[in-house]
């Protein structure tokens, strides 16, 4: 399948975007996507970016008390790699089946429209990181827990009658390293949203419902819309 094929397929359809995707379509026609079957290990190198075609990325570190940090989700467009952080150790998992392009460093810098389509997409990381991190200022668990799935909507849902479909399926001890708590109170947690009727479960995916604590239509993720 084609690197255009892939991005199109759920990309925003900008021509600053176009042009990188069209770029990269060129550039790379004879160069094969690297394939990762959901929950291997992406390996990352000190001089490539990897720019995510299809699916979904999971970045972690690694505590010294030996627990795992959940940083963040990569999805469609997005860069990562080692040039790209400096927390160490850090590592890359795929949530889902993934399909990369790896971009080494040099190439990136001798291209502007390489330079701008990753800027772009890093600047929705740096959006994410940011929120990510704003959650922890809110002193109740299960404030924290809520804001994550909206953002977790916010950034892949789309929306469906029932209300939006989060496509990305988390453990619930993903979810608690995310926010700071243990697997035990996510578990809660979740059953009380569900009791509430805010969220259920389809198909293994969480569905939260529509209303004045849900962001509309248009402040989803240009990359998730429907």
């Amino acid at each position: 399948m084609s690197v255009t094929s892939l991005l199109t397929g759920t990309a925003v359809n900008t021509p600053t975007h176009q042009t990188f995707v069209e770029l990269l379509e060129q550039l790379y026609r004879e160069r094969a996507l690297v394939p990762f079957p959901m929950g291997r290990a992406i390996p990352l190198r000190g001089e490539e970016v990897l720019v995510i075609c299809r699916g979904v990325v999971q970045l972690f570190t690694i505590q010294q008390d030996g627990s795992e940090t959940l940083l963040g989700l990569a999805g469609p467009s997005m860069p990562v790699g080692l040039p790209l952080t400096v927390v160490e150790p850090y590592w890359a998992t795929a949530l889902t089946d993934v399909d990369v392009l790896p971009l080494p460093l040099t190439e990136i810098e001798a291209s502007p429209i390489l330079m701008a389509g990753i800027f772009r997409n890093l600047t929705l990381r740096l959006q994410q990181a940011e929120a990510w991190l704003a959650l922890s200022g809110k002193r109740l668990v299960a404030d924290r827990l809520r804001h994550l799935l909206l953002l977790l909507a916010k950034d892949f849902g789309y929306v469906e009658p029932e209300g939006v479909r989060i496509p990305v399926r988390l453990t619930h001890h993903q979810l608690a390293t995310a926010i700071g708590t243990t697997r035990v109170t996510v578990t809660r947690l979740l059953k009380d949203f569900k009791a509430e009727g805010w969220m259920t479960i389809d198909q293994r995916n969480i569905v939260l419902r529509m209303d004045q604590r849900f962001p509309t239509t248009h402040q989803l993720h240009p990359l998730y819309r429907a």
